[in-house]
Order: structure tokens, then sequence, then C-alpha cells
């Protein structure tokens, strides 16, 4: 919600179900909301879940996205709930994605040790796939006890929805790999570390179905290339100043658990002297322009590996108008040159 756009929340929540029938309607794959809390500048979406269910009932087709779902902030039979509840509602149409979180904000009123989140994730990820079984729920761990617990509802996709898991750490794309998780990439890293990410995903792959590997972009395409710069400049530098606010304060405390953010040491010089446009474009964290600038930009992503593109067209700062227009003209023009990719 940048200052320039005289959006209520209301009519922020309003304008993006709206946007969510649009993408229905234009073929596109998937609508993702993420939780955060506590984040004025960088999101509003404290309980996605609500917005999803309003979405499933207003759209057919396109699958709906739950991602991230921070598991250390909440219990998992929760967790559990909420999502066989959202894939009944959409007719099996769900997509899950969890993580640990990195919000210090976050973890402090809620009552979760930053150290402890990744054993915290661990466990609650083996209760919530022990939910998808159909028989009771029993674990034994350092975090939960649970005991012949019955969940319900259950989910409709078998033997699951889709899952995926936030991706930043090098370590933590083996980890999914391991676990047969989909990752979802971006926005905090630049290109060239995530392709690399990637290729180790690749090589710690085991399942027998094919890895699967999300990449967040801050998208504008518009006929006039121009016209998409200008308003890009003002829109994704505003984003991206917004999202490294929240992140900085992590890569500078080394809060424990969370040292591997340190890796992206290099590029964090840089953004102590402030983010921007001219930053994210260099290194590939957003694609600006006409549909054909647009299409030669996205072919070094899908080249590299990446399956699925979550598009933030405008990242919520540019005229609704704006944001349907680049939709719509990229359902057209640059989507049918990716759709015989595997």
């Amino acid at each position: 919600m940048p200052p320039w756009l005289p959006l209520s929340e209301a009519g922020l929540y309003a304008e993006l179900l709206a946007q969510i029938e649009l993408a229905d309607q234009l073929g596109y794959g998937c609508a993702w909301f993420t939780e955060h809390h506590f984040l004025r500048g960088y999101s509003h979406a404290s309980k996605p879940e609500l917005l999803l269910a309003a979405a499933a009932a207003r759209t057919s087709n396109i699958r709906l996205g739950h991602a991230i779902i921070p598991l250390p902030l909440h219990h998992p039979v929760h967790v559990a709930e909420r999502v066989a509840t959202l894939d009944a509602l959409s007719g099996g149409r769900l997509e899950i994605g969890i993580g640990r979180g990195f919000s210090p904000r976050e973890c402090a009123v809620f009552g979760v040790d930053m150290a402890a989140s990744r054993e915290i994730t661990d466990e609650s990820l083996d209760i919530l796939m022990q939910s998808f079984t159909r028989n009771p729920v029993n674990h034994r761990g350092r975090h939960y006890h649970i005991e012949a617990l019955d969940v319900v509802p259950q989910v409709v996709q078998r033997p699951h929805p889709p899952l995926w898991t936030a991706a930043v750490s090098p370590q933590t794309f083996e980890w999914a790999a391991t676990r047969g998780l989909g990752v979802l990439a971006g926005p905090f890293k630049p290109w060239f570390m995530v392709k690399h990410d990637i290729e180790r995903y690749q090589a710690a792959w085991r399942s027998a179905d094919a890895p699967r590997a999300g990449m967040t972009i801050g998208v504008l395409c518009l006929a006039d290339s121009r016209r998409a710069h200008r308003i890009a400049r003002e829109a994704f530098t505003w984003f991206y100043q917004e999202l490294y606010k929240v992140v900085l304060p992590v890569l500078e405390k080394l809060y424990p658990g969370y040292e591997h953010l340190h890796e992206i040491g290099r590029f964090r010089a840089l953004l102590k002297l402030g983010a921007n446009f001219n930053l994210a474009d260099t290194f590939g964290m957003t694609v600006v322009g006409n549909p054909e600038e647009v299409r030669s930009k996205l072919r070094k992503y899908a080249d590299a590996g990446v399956t699925h593109l979550l598009c933030a067209f405008g990242a919520g700062a540019v005229d609704p108008a704006v944001t349907r227009e680049s939709q719509a003209l990229f359902a057209h023009e640059v989507m049918p040159a990716f759709a015989t990719r595997g």
C-alpha cells in the first residue's frame, strides 16, 4: 500500500480478488498469497487463508497458493486443518508453501525462538505429512507431543496438495530436494545466486517426480517500453526499499540459525547504499519492458530450470488499472512463448 495509491485495506482486498478473477479468465496457473505480520509497508496479508477462501469462491480453474505458511508461528494441527479446509473449498486447487519465516518481530510477538525455527519447521512438516494419510496422527518430538489424533477435515487432493518451501540459503535448496519439495526463490537474492542454488537443488533431487523451482519476479509488461520503465522505476524502488527494511536487520544481526543470510554479503553492501529499481533490474530481480523484451529476459530463467514464474505485477505499487493491463498483455503475448516448455 504505497502512499500514492488511495486504497483502503478493504479496497486493496477487493482489487486483489478482482485481479485473481482476471487471472483465472486469462489462463494463469496459480495465484499466490504469502503470510506476514506487523509489516505495514511490505504486506497487509496477515491472514491469507481468508483471502484464498474468497478467491476460491470466485474462480474455477486457477490454482491457489498459500506460500509461505511460517510454520514456527502456528501449531501444526491448526495448519493441517487450515490446509484441508482450503483444499476442500477450492475443489482440490490448493498449493502449499512452508517456511521458517524471517522476521524477528514476528517471532518475538508469537513467542518463537528464532534459533529453534528450523527444527520446529521439521517437526511441523512431519505432523502435516501425517495429517494427509487419513490415519491418526502420532508424534513425539522436542516441541510437539501428539497421540492418536484424528485430524478433520481431510485434503481433497491425493496424496496431498503440492508442497513447496521458501528457499533462501543453499542449504535449504538441498534440504528441499531431500524432502521432495518444490522450492520458491526470490525476491531476496540476485539471480546469479539463485541460479547456482537451483543447480544444487537439481543435483540433490532424488524423487521420481520432476523437480519444481519457482521464482518470484517483479514484472511490468506494457506495449510501450518507456512507459513500463517509467512506471516500474518508482514502483519497484518502493517495493525493494520496504522489503529490505525487513531483511537487512536479520542480515546485520545474524540471528542464531539465520547465519546463512550473511552469504548475501556482497549484495548487502550495495543494499545499504539504497535499494532501487536499477539495482533490482541489474541483478535480475525484475523484468520490465514490452512483450518482446519481456519474452527475451524470461528465457534465462526457464533455461536455468525455473519451472514456475511467480509474477508480482507492479509489486502492488502501480495503479490497479495498469496492473490489469499488464496481466492481460503478458497472458496474450508472453505466456504462449513458454507454453510448450515442460
